[in-house]
């Protein structure tokens, strides 16, 4: 049985002592009651629901999965229970709209639940995910009528949401979509069509479950231009006494589920619409518009549910390294009263868990991060401020998605082989995280497109305003930090990690110029690259910090945290040499060969 221990104490080092979240968030308007003391309240209570309600139904659910008959979706056994007390405690709406129901906390805590909800039991954090990427969508976007009757229902947890996109013949290429929406002459449209692989599309957890479907009008221009989103609830809300609730059933319909490599007690649904009535939500033909903003934020999450399996793997690996008995040391018996050393003392098994500690660390640094910059993007007073944060959230966006979820199920794949043979059985749970991780390198956009975003996408934004937000920071800390001898070990390192970034970065945007297939060649090497360098400005953060708090460190948290760093800067940062050099070698070895020789 695996086991998962919240990592609250890192959580609470980055937020307070790396990144002073009480003046970066604490003091944002809004935000003035959610201290650190209430957060570090929030992160305990989360703790124990996340290992005491959610964790140990996660290997039980995997084995059971879900079950559908007949248009009907149960899922397995105990979920029902942990979604009531999830939703009783108000896990829902936490950084929801008081206004709505919500509990009004900072974006960045919910990032930092999210995380653990992902170690715990990925697929349980599926459902309550989902309507939470619902629910600001429709904040965004929806006429007021809406908000007022869909956001409390999704900020409470009675009702949930979903998104769907993908139809049996396209799905990153949206502008395909067959899925029709045809005007009433009540104001509503009447939704057909077919949609796929739809994360909690039917479940027997909410009274009601809210759609967010992608359809084309009658008279929608062709492409994604085309493209219009609505509201389509599973029944039609009906007014009860002062609030609503479920009504007659709409026309949709669960047609199947998926059977699944991972995540499978997390339902994943064939959902038809045969004249569903239907809502539009942010205009006509503006459909992408509003459905990249529940996009965004749900890559932001997959990314964050890579740096959950990777949190659980390693615990794991580690606990199993420390135990597990196996031979000598090299230098010889490092515990002779044991019949063998545990193989923790082996190089080999310590490149592999450092390797998973390090990038998880590094990982957690910058979501933490992002997640306040997301937080000054909606609530800092200075309109310059709010659109910098913007910027910074928008260029980390493909980049935390891509990076972040290759490392969970490297993570995973690696505690794997920590474990060896028992990392191949089942009753481990090893086996079950590379299984769950391997999903999130392909939904919400695979990791290709992602590169291709921040390639096609995020660097010739504003010419290159976006590159900015990052570039000047670092610049800046490096110029800084490198004054301090004591930081040697990592700023000489990440300054030349850094030039070699720029320089790569000057470089693709002209032969992208000339041939956009030298930058789509270069696109994945360059993100992971970028995604390294850029939790090596993590790590020389941390470093900052933990430097200064070596000479009262009873625990040696900071000397480990200390000694971790140095092992990302020497064995995991020189990974952009070879990147480097896979860059400027170009297209030509790709694009070569004839399409029919493959």
């Amino acid at each position: 049985m695996p086991i998962y221990q919240a990592p609250v104490q890192e959580i609470r080092y980055v937020l307070n002592d790396v990144f002073g979240y009480e003046r970066e968030v604490a003091s944002l308007p809004g935000y003035e009651d959610a201290t650190p003391d209430l957060v570090d309240a929030v992160l305990e209570e989360a703790a124990k629901l996340c290992e005491n309600e959610l964790q140990p139904l996660n290997l039980s659910g995997d084995e059971e999965g879900c079950h559908y008959e007949n248009g009907v979706v149960r899922t397995p056994r105990g979920f029902k229970e942990a979604y009531r007390t999830f939703i009783e405690g108000g896990w829902t709406g936490l950084s929801c709209d008081p206004k709505y129901g919500g509990q009004g906390l900072p974006k960045v805590v919910n990032f930092a639940f999210e995380e653990l909800i992902s170690s715990a039991n990925m697929s349980f954090g599926m459902y309550p995910g989902l309507s939470i990427g619902a629910y600001n969508a429709i904040e965004l976007w929806a006429s007021d009528e809406l908000k007022d009757l869909y956001l409390p229902k999704l900020a409470d947890g009675t009702w949930a949401g979903t998104m769907c996109l993908t139809e049996p013949h396209c799905g990153t290429d949206l502008g395909l979509i067959r899925t029709k929406a045809v005007p009433a002459d009540d104001g509503s449209f009447k939704i057909t069509g077919t949609k796929i692989f739809i994360s909690a599309g039917e479940h027997d957890l909410t009274d009601n479950i809210v759609h967010l479907v992608l359809a084309k009008l009658p008279d929608a221009p062709p492409g994604t231009r085309g493209i219009s989103l609505f509201i389509v609830p599973k029944f039609l809300p009906k007014q009860d006494g002062d609030g609503w609730a479920p009504g007659e059933r709409n026309g949709v319909r669960c047609g199947s589920i998926e059977h699944k490599m991972g995540i499978k007690a997390s339902s994943t649904c064939v959902m038809n619409f045969e004249e569903a009535t239907g809502w539009l939500v942010g205009g006509e033909h503006k459909g992408m518009r509003a459905m990249f903003a529940m996009m965004n934020a749900a890559r932001l999450g997959v990314g964050v549910q890579g740096l959950g399996v990777a949190e659980v793997a390693y615990q794991n690996a580690a606990e199993y390294a420390k135990e597990r008995g196996q031979g000598r040391a090299l230098k010889g018996a490092k515990y002779p009263d044991r019949p063998a050393d545990p193989i923790v003392v082996h190089p080999d098994v310590r490149r592999m868990l450092l390797k998973s500690r390090a990038m998880t660390e590094g990982a957690r640094a910058l979501a933490l991060w992002t997640g306040m910059q997301i937080d000054q993007s909606q609530k800092h007073p200075d309109a310059d401020r709010r659109a910098e944060a913007d910027d910074f959230v928008a260029l980390m966006t493909p980049i935390m998605k891509a990076l972040f979820t290759d490392h969970g199920y490297e993570a995973a794949n690696l505690a794997m082989q920590v474990h060896g043979g028992h990392g191949y059985i089942h009753e481990y749970g090893i086996e079950q995280f590379a299984r769950d991780a391997r999903i999130t390198q392909i939904y919400e956009g695979a990791n290709g497109i992602q590169a291709l975003d921040l390639i096609g996408r995020k660097l010739p934004t504003g010419g290159g305003r976006l590159l900015r937000r990052f570039f000047h920071p670092m610049q800046k800390f490096l110029e800084e930090a490198s004054a301090d001898p004591e930081m040697g070990d990592f700023t000489r390192p990440l300054i030349k990690a850094f030039a070699n970034l720029q320089q790569l970065t000057l470089h693709i945007a002209q032969q992208g110029l000339a041939d956009p297939e030298e930058a789509g060649a270069a696109a994945s090497d360059y993100l992971r690259f970028f995604g390294l360098v850029s939790l090596g400005w993590m790590w020389a953060r941390m470093a900052q910090v933990s430097l200064k708090k070596l000479d009262d460190d009873p625990s040696g948290f900071h000397k480990n945290k200390l000694a971790t760093g140095r092992f990302y800067m020497k064995k995991v940062l020189p990974e952009t040499a070879s990147l480097g050099l896979s860059i400027m070698a170009g297209k030509k070895t790709l694009m070569e060969m004839e399409d029919a020789a493959f």
